[in-house]
């Protein structure tokens, strides 16, 4: 079990990566009306922007939990970190349709850190400090996208939409550091196979 201190560090940085992950649900919501133009494509197709990341990511929850519990959470954290940075730089790259979504679906797999940030809770944290770092962890939900809408509308108004993956890439890196520095890996296994073809 974690001790106070370490205890407090591992929550913040575990919530952090949550809204951080959670700020790719409303990345692009400021860019709706703007998309086909931007990307030389039809209406229809270009809300598979937005639509790719969502779908992604509950395809990706269960899967990254249940590998999680088999290989190690820490490892399967910051691989989905991982994926969000690179999919940040794809998505700062982008002048078309494909490579954004291809970028967007990256972002979307990075899902899995908040169940995987709470399991990761219960492994290290003392059962009288577990629901209130549950509860942080949870909300980190709302407060990326609460805080994601809006600085996505400042940016996108005043900037290079690009600059929004690009930030986005930063704080993935961020917190990327702060897991590999602050996050421990839980020594608890689960036995079993991975289901690859139910999970395709």
């Amino acid at each position: 079990m974690a001790a106070g201190g370490r205890g407090a560090g591992l929550v913040a940085v575990l919530a952090f990566a949550g809204i951080v992950v959670s700020r790719m649900q409303s990345l692009l919501i400021p860019l709706i009306p703007q998309l086909p133009g931007l990307l030389h494509a039809s209406a229809t197709d270009s809300t598979w922007a937005v639509t790719a990341t969502l779908l992604a990511g509950a395809v990706v929850t269960p899967t990254v939990g249940r590998l999680g519990d088999m290989v190690g959470k820490r490892r399967m954290l910051l691989l989905s970190i991982g994926m969000l940075i690179a999919g940040s730089a794809i998505g700062g790259l982008s002048t078309s349709l494909v490579p954004l979504v291809v970028g967007r679906v990256l972002q979307g797999l990075a899902a899995g850190v908040i169940p995987l940030g709470i399991s990761i809770m219960r492994d290290e944290l003392a059962p009288a400090k577990l629901g209130g770092a549950t509860a942080m962890m949870s909300a980190s939900l709302g407060v990326g996208g609460a805080l994601g809408l809006p600085a996505a509308a400042v940016i996108a108004d005043n900037f290079d939409w690009h600059l929004l993956f690009w930030i986005a890439a930063a704080l993935g890196a961020v917190a990327f550091v702060l897991v590999v520095s602050l996050v421990p890996e839980s020594k608890m296994r689960t036995g079993g196979r991975f289901d690859l073809p139910g999970a395709l």
